[in-house]
């Protein structure tokens, strides 16, 4: 399922290890990614004090919301032949069988953001599942690869689509008729507030500059914890500790710290860094992409979302789990996963502050 191993018998080595991976070279990519991110951090933080945190604070009726995200779930590809939007407490994708895909999402009335970017994310997941053989359903050939691609799915129409200048730009006229009070906002005004960085306590709730030192902290501490250098009662103090040397701030108490998330409680050891592994393998994927057709960023800035599509259902989509996850990136990138093209576009989006 997922693409991490450690050196003991435990329940990593058991249920999560694949014969290329290991926690010791995913410890190796992340120490080092956290070392590239942390030096242009405070860049960030400081060209985002610019902008209001509540900007966009208004009032989103609850059906505006479902009647915007739906049209924007159907334009990147999404099938309401084979799948439909409804609410919970936090958003998800499933699937009940072939050609039946249930995306979920949560609402704010104060905050339209929340259930639009759940809906794009979920809808990655649906799309991936969706694209998957049909006739292979229950077998190999029709199962996803794991659960980094899986995720890179998700994130790449998240945020490499989701959070442009180019989205918004299209988008807005489409947002202000079903919120009339965004008039008042520029697209470039949105762009800049969904990519605004600053340190928070909340996983589920970081920017995409941050989100990652989250995924890393947790990471860190399984790996402790499996390995038996850390015991489950100085958890939280380990946390606190840790969280404070990342961000810069105190956790207040322990449902905004070591608490704040479900994988634990259900033993899903091993499952954070397959959001990081997503992150990166968005990247790359989209990096190639770009390379395959040049003009790509024509036809999405005109919400031509099909060659995109298209390019993910035969690079990975239709090759359900015949392919190991690192195979699969070799076979649609050229390389492995590289953690470079991440925190390339991380960098890039410092320009989109300015």
């Amino acid at each position: 399922v997922g693409e991490v191993s450690v050196r003991s018998s435990s329940l990593f080595s058991g249920y999560y290890k694949l014969p290329e991976e290991s926690a010791a070279r995913l410890r190796s990519v992340v120490a080092e990614f956290r070392k590239e991110v942390s030096a242009f951090l405070p860049e960030a933080f400081e060209l985002s004090k610019s902008i209001p945190g509540n900007l966009l604070e208004g009032y989103y009726p609850i059906e505006a919301q479902q009647k915007f995200n739906r049209d924007v779930a159907a334009a990147i590809g999404f099938d309401f032949e084979a799948g439909r939007i409804d609410t919970t407490a936090h958003p998800f994708c499933t699937e009940l069988g072939p050609r039946d895909c249930r995306l979920t999402t949560r609402y704010d009335e104060r905050n339209f953001l929340s259930s639009l970017y759940g809906v794009l994310h979920e809808a990655g997941h649906g799309l991936y599942n969706l694209g998957l053989p049909e006739e292979q359903y229950g077998l190999p050939a029709g199962t996803y690869s794991s659960l980094g691609i899986h995720e890179s799915q998700s994130r790449l129409w998240e945020n490499h689509i989701g959070r442009t200048r180019e989205f918004w730009s299209l988008w807005h006229e489409k947002a202000v008729h079903y919120f009339p009070e965004l008039k008042r906002h520029s697209p470039d005004q949105i762009a800049r507030f969904v990519n605004r960085s600053e340190p928070s306590f909340i996983r589920v709730e970081a920017d995409e500059l941050t989100y990652d030192l989250h995924i890393i902290l947790r990471f860190e501490i399984e790996y402790r914890l499996i390995e038996g250098d850390l015991k489950a009662q100085d958890l939280p103090a380990f946390w606190n500790n840790e969280f404070e040397k990342s961000f810069g701030l105190k956790v207040p108490d322990d449902s905004q710290g070591c608490l704040q998330d479900i994988h634990w409680s259900m033993g899903g050891f091993g499952y954070f860094p397959t959001y990081t592994l997503g992150n990166m393998n968005a990247a790359q994927l989209m990096r190639k992409a770009h390379l395959d057709h040049p003009h790509l960023n024509e036809e999405l800035a005109r919400g031509r979302y099909t060659p995109l599509l298209d390019w993910l259902r035969t690079h990975i989509h239709s090759k359900g789990k015949r392919f190991s996850p690192q195979e699969l990136m070799k076979s649609a990138t050229g390389e492995a996963t590289n953690p470079h093209y991440h925190i390339t576009r991380l960098k890039k989006k410092l320009d989109l502050l300015k």
